[in-house]
């Protein structure tokens, strides 16, 4: 993946020190910002692949600034944050984050997760054009080619994360897929106990893609075992 930029957002220089020389080491380039406002000042005038956020910030912490980015740029962002209860991931997660990193953390496992966004990503946005590149679901367009959907006309802002699972359930309309398998074919890593981190994601999706979340006319749960669109 030449010509790769990834922006970190910490405070900590020390950190964003060391992981300049694994980025570089990966070949690819690293821009740092010290808080929200200097990444959001970043992300005007650079072509940024990745994002590296860190919740506690000065002036603006990452969990503002993932939620401002998030309203017009569907770029991955993998949190930083030296808390590590299990709400406090589901909280980054549900403000639209795609991936969830505490601190202390390896430089190595970071890269790894850095690598398994881009990844994802780049499937997402390069896959060939076929003779039927949208899905049709009623109301509903996913358009694979050009990575956009609509409810009634509407254009709907997703996440890579949000678009890779509502992809997944669409192609495999009629089947339920159970939340472990949903896991590991969006996340594309093992599933370790990450029940709330699917219903974390299929709740934020609801409530983009349905109008009223609580009684889905797309997603449906079956009690027990999954999700899957009828």
């Amino acid at each position: 993946m030449a010509g790769i930029t990834i922006l970190m957002v910490d405070d900590e220089t020390e950190i964003i020190k060391l992981m300049d020389i694994y980025v570089k080491n990966e070949g690819y380039t690293l821009l740092s910002a010290s808080n929200g406002l200097e990444a959001l000042d970043i992300l005007k005038t650079h072509k940024v692949d990745l994002i590296i956020l860190d919740v506690m910030m000065p002036q603006m912490d990452g969990i503002q600034a993932c939620m401002k980015i998030r309203e017009e740029n569907n770029t991955p962002i993998i949190m930083l944050s030296a808390k590590s209860q299990e709400i406090d991931k589901i909280s980054g997660l549900s403000i639209g984050a795609d991936d969830y990193v505490t601190k202390p953390f390896s430089p190595l496992e970071l890269i790894a997760r850095i690598k398994s966004q881009l990844r994802r990503y780049n499937q997402l946005n390069t896959k060939p054009v076929q003779d039927e590149n949208e899905i049709q679901i009623d109301d509903l367009t996913i358009n694979i080619a050009s990575h956009r959907v609509t409810v009634e006309g509407r254009e709907i802002k997703l996440t890579p994360r949000e678009f890779a699972l509502l992809h997944m359930l669409a192609v495999n309309r009629g089947l339920v897929l159970s939340m472990d398998k949903i896991y590991v074919e969006v996340w594309n890593e093992p599933f370790m106990e990450s029940k709330n981190t699917v219903m974390v994601h299929i709740r934020k999706l609801r409530e983009k893609i349905e109008k009223d979340p609580q009684r889905p006319n797309y997603i449906k749960t079956v009690w027990g075992i999954g999700y899957k669109i009828e």
